[in-house]
């Protein structure tokens, strides 16, 4: 029996998303849920988890690489993208799906639904594919989202990360030589689009057909995330007491993430030359982000999983949380990374470097936050720091500095551990941080630090 694996992409979905989860688990085939969260501001991450689904944090805010993201995790052979905003779909939705890739007579499904097409569907997109792609004309839903289809030809295809995403899926299976079908699903209630979306959806629907007339057209993937997406959601609705920051690498994890990763991969000597030739924060962090070029979410994410956490992390944050605390981490590693554990343990935020992906691979290439930099209000002379970051986080929240708990370990979190009402030295692997340090712990204990938090 081949396996399949079920991707639903979710922003905001705390409503519906424990439906649809359980719809996908219904059918035998099922081997495994991706929720791949796009920074949700509400409950969806830990409603997911709850109901037994496996949750990733997206590399870039967007559906499309979203789904891309979910591509490169699956290891199923058939691959189910759902949308997370419909709890009606049929109890046997993902047998609907699969039956005909199971059969071999289709590499991808189309679906359509008992309602009538949408209004960019009908005056945009058939008359665009008439004219461009013919062949195609016979899909009566060509922008619905819920798919599926053979993963060898998922790995194939760059996808788009607006609204274009579904007819450019659907054009490159076609482009591919897939065999495709549409299967009709029933009765589903999705949410319409306001009509003062659909000029913008019409416009990048436009797009990715235009795009795809010219076979050698390269397709590039969506920036980064906008930086102004790290302050939002909780972390501005929550009326905080105080705010807690944890360092991440050898205080939430025993070690290092990119040590790790450098003796999986086999880069550790180049790893350890970067180290000693480029003492500048900024240029050392570009040079040791081309070291994991080539890598992909899942390889880097199985580097994570394989590592230590802090015994009593999950302890602590849930006596923080319940204490009212915005909790979150900072860190000069990876957004990845940081977000993985924030949706792990129901942290509120993270602010890390974001690695950039293309077609599900690292590209060598890094974006730091210009959160990171020195800003007017810094007390901080280094032009990169992670305190830096503090006190805009705290300015969010209507905090004062006295209000922030920062934790860390090493010479990267002197700074950051001074600025703090309380700063902690955790099991110090630089000396000096001690000395800057309110509270000194020892011991890879997280929980003697609640008893200094007033």
């Amino acid at each position: 029996m081949q396996n399949v694996s079920v991707i639903i992409p979710a922003l905001n979905e705390e409503a519906t998303i424990s439906e649809v989860i359980r719809k996908a688990f219904n059918s035998p085939y099922v081997k495994e849920v991706f929720v791949i969260d796009d920074n949700s501001h509400d409950n969806t991450v830990s409603v997911a988890l709850l109901s037994g689904a496996c949750v990733i944090g997206s590399t870039v805010q967007g559906k499309g690489i979203s789904m891309q993201d979910g591509v490169t995790i699956a290891s199923g052979e058939i691959l189910v993208f759902l949308d997370a905003d419909i709890p009606t779909y049929p109890e046997n939705i993902i047998d609907l799906l699969v039956q005909p890739l199971l059969d071999n007579k289709a590499d991808f499904i189309k679906t359509c639904f008992d309602r009538q097409a949408g209004r960019v569907t009908e005056i945009l997109a058939k008359p665009l594919l008439d004219i461009f792609f013919p062949d195609l004309t016979s899909f009566s839903q060509p922008l619905s989202g819920i798919v599926a289809g053979k993963k060898s030809f998922f790995d194939n295809i760059v996808f788009e990360n607006d609204y274009g995403v579904d007819i450019g899926l659907l054009i490159d299976m076609k482009r591919q030589n897939a065999r495709i079908e549409e299967v009709n699903i029933g009765y589903v209630e999705n949410k319409m689009k306001p009509l003062q979306s659909l000029s913008k959806m019409a416009k990048q629907v436009t797009k990715a057909i235009l795009n795809r007339t010219e076979p050698e057209i390269t397709y590039h993937s969506a920036v980064q995330m906008n930086e102004t997406e790290m302050l939002k959601g909780k972390i501005e609705q929550t009326r905080a007491k105080k705010l807690v920051i944890f360092d991440m690498d050898r205080t939430i994890l025993g070690d290092s993430f990119i040590q790790t990763a450098a003796k999986r991969f086999g880069f550790e000597k180049a790893l350890r030359k970067v180290g000693l030739e480029y003492s500048n924060a900024v240029i050392r962090t570009k040079e040791i982000a081309k070291l994991m070029k080539g890598r992909t979410v899942k390889e880097i994410l199985e580097v994570v999983d394989s590592m230590k956490i802090t015994p009593d992390f999950q302890k602590t944050v849930e006596n923080l949380k319940a204490r009212g605390y915005v909790i979150g981490i900072i860190s000069d590693s990876y957004s990845l990374v940081t977000n993985h554990i924030k949706h792990q343990y129901n942290l509120d935020f993270s602010v890390a470097n974001d690695l950039e992906f293309w077609r599900g691979h690292t590209t060598g290439e890094v974006k730091i936050p210009s959160l990171f930099f020195r800003h007017h209000h810094s007390s901080c002379k280094h032009e990169y720091c992670k305190s830096h970051v503090i006190g805009q986080l705290a300015k969010k929240l209507g905090l004062l500095l006295d209000d922030v708990v920062a934790i860390g370990d090493g010479e990267n979190d002197v700074c950051m551990v001074e600025q703090a009402g309380l700063g902690v030295s955790f099991c110090a692997s630089y000396p000096a941080l001690e000395h800057s340090a309110d509270i000194v712990l020892r011991e890879r204990l997280f929980m003697p630090v609640l008893e200094h938090i007033r």
